[in-house]
């Protein structure tokens, strides 16, 4: 039995560290920063919120349907059947229905409806807008590790080379080619570079951290990325034209798109404003009955051939008929209807009809400067993409340029170092020029590869690797 159990618990722990150690890669990345992000939840519960709002405005056009019921308890002196005044406690209830519908009022309902309903598609873009921001500051801190891995790995490719130059330091030394002094000095290199990869991993384990909580992961310890296939980068690639991206961006960016809604919707409330001057017809109905424990339904008194028999002023003789009477009867009997139009004509309010109208052209002004606003950041912000793209590609190739350069002087110093010309100064002076040459071309492509994705960004590209 234990020789079974125990290849079951490799093979389980096996498959336990497999899933622990899975790579996100960036559509891994965004997909789920764009289901748990907070900050984005919050903007798709305002446009729910706004959502609502659209749907009651609809429902605002029927009629409204209210009941009313109550009981109440009187103790003291009124008016009895015989009228005069006396004690008594008594008991009564009510129970009624009240409708009402408008049925014109300058078209302000309806108005109301289309601007919630630019409201709500700008609600929409405010979403997306957001959804498009954390793409690309997820692509950041994404391209920001890779960065930061390929530079750990030229830190530790440095400290390699000056490990094997150590141990052809010590074959020269113990051969009397070169002094003793020159190892020591190697070591001491070699302690540096070690150091320096120390600190590229520090900053490796950082930048994962910084994507960890930027996906609000709740364990960050073992979270890492996919390597994926970098576009390849060539000189012969143009940019696209700054001002040509501008105008497809004017289109089709969100936060454009939501401007251009929030200055409809001002318009549809001038609209809603101007009718404030209208007339307004709303049509109601009533229903209602009452109970009463101490009901008395009265008559007139009649002799026996059914005649009125009149007081000495010629009056009818009032008379208690029934003191009591179920609550079914009563109601029926009490019941009360009502049904009537009422038109409202506005005159005067006090000016508050042409304060709204007032403010109402203000808010298109400044909907207006709005998208205008937006339109030059917009603009800027392309025109800033497209010169940083530009500076990086050619920062990239000079660059790739001085790499290849600092290569050829350093097998050169190297050959002179191995035949005793050149001392370790100048060799290690050599080498950390050419790892700082690679590390300079490293930060260069990354950048470059990030800016041009920007600039895609803003042209309507999706953000990918």
């Amino acid at each position: 039995m234990k020789k079974l159990l125990l290849p079951l618990i490799a093979i389980a722990f096996s498959f336990s560290s497999a899933n622990a150690q899975e790579k996100w890669s960036l559509e891994k990345c965004i997909n789920y920063a764009k289901e748990h992000n907070i900050d984005l939840q919050l903007r798709k519960l305002d446009a729910e919120i706004q959502s609502n709002n659209t749907k009651q405005s609809k429902f605002d056009l029927l009629p409204n349907l209210n009941g009313n019921t109550g009981y109440d308890f009187s103790y003291g002196r009124t008016l009895t059947a015989d009228n005069t005044y006396g004690d008594m406690n008594t008991q009564s209830g009510s129970v009624g229905l009240s409708a009402s519908v408008t049925l014109f009022e300058g078209f302000q309902k309806y108005n109301s409806i289309k601007q919630n309903e630019l409201d709500l598609q700008a609600s929409l873009q405010d979403v997306e807008e957001a959804k498009e921001d954390l793409a690309l500051n997820i692509t950041s801190s994404y391209l920001n590790i890779l960065f930061n891995k390929e530079l750990l790995h030229i830190a530790q490719e440095k400290l390699k080379v000056t490990k094997l130059q150590i141990k052809r330091t010590e074959a020269l030394v113990e051969a009397g080619t070169l002094p003793k002094g020159t190892l020591m000095e190697q070591n001491a290199q070699a302690a540096r570079e070690a150091l320096e990869v120390v600190n590229a991993s520090n900053n490796l384990d950082l930048a994962l951290l910084d994507l960890a909580q930027l996906l609000d992961l709740e364990n960050p310890t073992e979270f890492d990325i996919s390597i994926p296939e970098l576009p390849v980068l060539n000189a012969t690639r143009s940019m696209v034209d700054p001002e040509s991206v501008f105008i497809n961006a004017l289109e089709f960016r969100p936060e454009m798109k939501a401007a251009r809604y929030r200055l409809e919707s001002s318009e549809k409330g001038l609209v809603i404003a101007k009718g404030q001057r209208a007339p307004s017809l709303s049509m109601s109905g009533y229903w209602g009955s009452s109970y009463s424990k101490d009901f008395q339904e009265r008559g007139l008194l009649r002799d026996d051939n059914g005649d009125l028999i009149l007081d000495d002023e010629n009056r009818p003789q009032p008379i208690i008929i029934r003191n009591e009477m179920k609550l079914g009867d009563q109601l029926s009997n009490r019941e009360r209807k009502s049904f009537g139009f009422n038109l409202r004509i506005p005159i005067f309010n006090g000016g508050i009809v042409n304060r709204n109208i007032a403010n109402a052209k203000i808010n298109i002004d400044r909907s207006k400067l709005n998208m205008e606003n937006r339109k030059n950041d917009l603009r800027k912000e392309i025109q800033q993409a497209h010169a940083n793209a530009k500076a990086a590609m050619n920062k990239y190739f000079s660059s790739e340029t001085a790499v290849s350069s600092t290569e050829e002087a350093f097998r050169y110093t190297e050959e002179k170092f191995n035949l005793g010309l050149v001392n370790s100064v100048d060799y290690n002076q050599e080498k950390n020029n050419l790892f700082q040459a690679k590390s300079n071309l490293l930060q260069a492509k990354y950048e470059y590869i990030f800016r041009t994705k920007i600039l895609d960004f803003y042209n309507g590209i999706e953000i990918k690797l």
